[in-house]
């Protein structure tokens, strides 16, 4: 199913709604009242963090109405990707469903490593994974396979690296 793009004056309504204090930008408090994450919690926090660093193209700590047009593509593009892992329709991906999503992006994991992932963004302490959680463990993963790429220049999936280089590529980290 291809995008569609939505339309502008819809756009501009939806904006206008999340901007509460017509500031002309959204900043990560009002973009997190607004985000739901399909389980009656609140969206996470840090990934609401993520998603404003990475289309806030003037540093600013906000975003505008142009920057919010790339971010709902963004969310939208997600929710399609979570709704075709999300086999069961359960609302939040489990094990399996992770494994399936993260090998159709092209990693090779283990189910140890899965596992610890699973662990690491499961909020609700139930074993698998809400929507929000979902984009922040996918854009956390490909923020650190960037890094890694960086060093690994012969692309075998190895790197060595100094202990300074090592603390060097983990501060800078937009993520």
């Amino acid at each position: 199913m291809a995008y569609q793009q939505p339309d502008q004056n819809f756009l501009w309504q939806v904006f206008q709604s999340v901007d509460r204090d017509r500031s002309g930008t959204i900043t990560a408090v009002e973009l997190g009242q607004a985000l739901s994450n399909g389980t009656w919690t609140p969206f996470n926090p840090e990934t609401v963090r993520l998603m404003i660093g990475m289309f806030d193209r003037n540093n600013n700590g906000t975003i505008d109405f142009q920057e919010f047009a790339g971010l709902w593509k963004y969310v939208t593009d997600w929710q399609q990707c979570f709704k075709g892992f999300d086999r069961d329709n359960s609302g939040s991906i489990d094990q399996a469903e992770l494994k399936q999503a993260l090998t159709t992006f092209g990693y090779r994991f283990s189910d140890q490593f899965i596992s610890l992932l699973v662990r690491k963004f499961d909020r609700q302490g139930r074993n698998t994974i809400a929507f929000d959680d979902f984009i922040q463990c996918c854009v956390v993963l490909q923020t650190l396979t960037s890094s890694f790429r960086q060093f690994d220049t012969d692309m075998d999936g190895w790197i060595t690296i100094g202990y300074e280089q090592f603390l060097n590529l983990v501060f800078s980290l937009k993520a």
